[in-house]
């Protein structure tokens, strides 16, 4: 099993934003493969959720003064992707296909088990910071279904056993 947990900048660190050198580079080099600042606007906020763990206020405003946005603007685009999180998010997020061909091969029932087994809800985590539980629509993945993504990686064919298998597999890294 390869997923990696994700890490996670805290909340002081991200308050005001400077991108250093290393970041400075990566965005350039974004910037050099779109024909404007606001086409590489996505992109570059995913580079800045893989730096930081999340997107902040403050990683916000730093965007926004990189790309010459105004940080609202920047803040609704945001606050519109789910795939952007707007707080620290858990060491593993599990998106939870809740769409028809994952709900009709089992994915109720992962879902049930999930809540139960880890005591949250959607857009929970659990109180030791190791698993956040999001309801996603359609991974793309309906010929395997019931598909969960964590962070990074899917999870195909899944069954509460060999979910269970995977959670204590991720539960035991430290």
């Amino acid at each position: 099993m390869t997923t990696r947990p994700l890490v996670v900048a805290t909340q002081e660190t991200t308050s005001d934003v400077k991108f250093d050198k290393t970041m400075e580079d990566r965005i350039a080099d974004v910037l050099r493969r779109y024909p404007t600042t606001r086409a590489a606007l996505l992109p570059v906020l995913w580079l800045c959720q893989e730096r930081f763990g999340w997107i902040s206020p403050g990683v916000i405003s730093a965007v926004a003064e990189r790309l010459g946005e105004s940080a609202a603007f920047v803040e609704g685009v945001v606050s519109f992707y789910t795939m952007y999180y707007t707080s620290p998010p858990a060491r593993y997020v599990l998106q939870v296909c809740t769409t028809l061909s994952c709900s009709v091969c089992g994915g109720r029932e992962l879902v049930d088990h999930l809540t139960a087994k880890l005591g949250i809800g959607f857009g929970e985590k659990t109180p030791d910071g190791s698993f956040q539980l999001v309801g996603v629509q359609c991974l793309g993945a309906c010929g395997n279904a019931p598909v969960i993504q964590i962070n990074d990686d899917y999870y195909e064919d899944l069954t509460p056993k060999k979910l269970d298998a995977v959670l204590d597999d991720l539960k035991g890294r430290r």
